[in-house]
């Protein structure tokens, strides 16, 4: 390797004094850097001066009230990461009871940085998501008091405004044990017990309009799902199924997603024909909610009474009707040699048929069988919704290779869609894809009964010449 190549060994080569001046150096104008470099000052002093510069620079950013823009947004990231790092890996080997208090700060910080930056990609939630899971490791190595902590865990579930506080309970379980977890139930429980609190000023006519449009009654089902939500936490924490379950209403029970979560509740407890029971009082639902989750816990809850057979017939069920890969996956998993062989040949054929395109096609790509694919699309080309690209698009690419046919039809199918229906956002994609037809053009050695390059590319012309942003984007 080069002497010259930039790495930490070649660069310790240039000596501390002249790296310390290239720092400073290029730390000029540069406030991220400098900041930065006062932090491993201040750690070189010790856990207590760097928690100072760390706990001023989250006060900052707690007041701050400035909307953070795009052009701001990656050294924001960068900030928040350095302060969790020097909390978490350089504070918290030292000092364990600083390290917390300072990671709870952290946390707490969250609001006002919410509150002053577009979060739509999560990369400042997958911060303090990250942040609030390092309790796990030093909250052991603190001694707290679990009353204390039990309130002040309170204390910041009641404000959980931007989810920042989702899964303490579960975090903190163990340093609250027993008693604490107890006190915290108490705030939840006389919480929940007291009534809902009304400006005392209104009027009784502003009252009644409140009841009328019920207002009140939201504030009512707020504060019950509030509730139960944190003494569901709590029971998960202490492993209590039974007080979890409790939460839940007879009419609960009876939704299918709610009733697929208690019955593999039930099955884990050794009570499996409690869960089937529950399962089969379930009520239709002609949305299907929970269906999904229903089944699988359904054939769960037959496997866990030793009904294989009847666990194996709604596997295929469930594959028949809906094409979860899943479900036929674990279907031919439990049939004898040679039997697994004809049921997914039937399961092919299945698909083949199956009435709706899309399913159809996203099984096939994803079981994975290109075959299958290749045959669908061209025996159903007419049912390609060309503007499913989320799902054509990578189909086509692993097409493309082995069966460049159904690649170009899928490509085809987009192009013809956003040029029928103007979608000049995607001009540029349909342009891509032409290219790709193109390319693949000289593989195909028959087109069958779909016109050949050469004629659909005179068609697009004929239909579309007036699409001059399409044509320009393709040259």
């Amino acid at each position: 390797m080069s002497k010259k190549t930039l790495n930490k060994t070649n660069l310790e080569t240039l000596g501390a004094e002249q790296l310390a001046a290239l720092l400073m150096e290029v730390s000029m104008g540069s406030a991220d850097i400098k900041r930065r470099l006062r932090l491993e000052l201040s750690h070189n002093l010790g856990p207590v001066e760097l928690a100072l510069d760390v706990r001023k620079r989250l006060t900052t950013l707690r007041r701050s009230t400035s909307f953070v823009g795009w052009r701001k947004r990656k050294a924001l990231i960068k900030d928040l990461t350095i302060q969790l790092s020097m909390i978490v890996d350089k504070i918290a080997p030292e000092d364990p009871v600083i390290a917390f208090d300072l990671l709870w700060q952290f946390i707490e910080v969250a609001p006002s940085v919410y509150g002053r930056v577009d979060d739509s990609k999560g990369d400042i939630g997958d911060v303090f998501r990250a942040a609030i899971d390092r309790f796990d490791d030093i909250t052991p190595l603190v001694l707290l008091d679990s009353n204390a902590l039990a309130d002040r865990v309170w204390a910041v579930i009641q404000d959980n405004g931007y989810g920042e506080w989702d899964g303490v309970i579960s975090l903190m379980a163990n340093t609250l044990g027993a008693s604490g977890l107890a006190r915290l139930t108490a705030h939840v429980e006389a919480y929940g017990a007291a009534p809902i609190e009304t400006d005392g000023e209104d009027h009784e006519a502003i009252q009644f309009l409140r009841r009328l449009r019920g207002v009140e009654n939201n504030a009512a089902k707020h504060k019950a799902r509030f509730v139960m939500r944190y003494l569901q936490e709590i029971a998960a924490a202490t492993g209590d199924t039974s007080a979890y379950i409790a939460q839940y209403s007879d009419a609960d029970l009876t939704r299918k997603d709610i009733a697929a979560e208690v019955a593999m509740l039930l099955i884990s407890d050794a009570k499996s024909e409690g869960a089937l029971n529950l399962l089969l009082n379930a009520q239709d639902d002609e949305r299907d909610i929970g269906q999904g989750a229903w089944d699988t816990t359904y054939i769960a809850s037959l496997i866990a009474l030793g009904r294989i057979e009847d666990a194996q017939s709604h596997r295929w069920a469930c594959f028949m009707a809906t094409l979860n890969p899943t479900h036929l996956r674990d279907y031919l998993k439990h049939l004898p040699d040679f039997e697994d062989v004809e049921a997914e040949d039937a399961a092919r054929k299945h698909v083949l048929d199956f009435p709706d395109f899309s399913t159809a096609l996203k099984f096939c790509i994803n079981w994975p069988d290109p075959q299958a694919a290749a045959v669908l699309v061209k025996t159903r080309h007419t049912e390609i919704n060309g503007g499913l690209y989320p799902l054509l698009t990578p189909a086509a690419e692993a097409l493309r290779s082995r069966y460049p046919l159904a690649a170009v039809l899928l490509w085809r199918s987009m192009i013809d869609d956003a040029l029928l229906q103007g979608r000049t956002s995607r001009y540029g994609h349909a342009a891509d894809h032409l290219t790709d037809c193109a390319a693949l053009d000289a593989e195909i050695v028959d087109y069958e009964i779909f016109p050949a390059h050469a004629t659909y590319l005179r068609t697009l012309q004929t239909h579309h010449e007036r699409k001059s942003s399409f044509w320009t984007k393709l040259s």
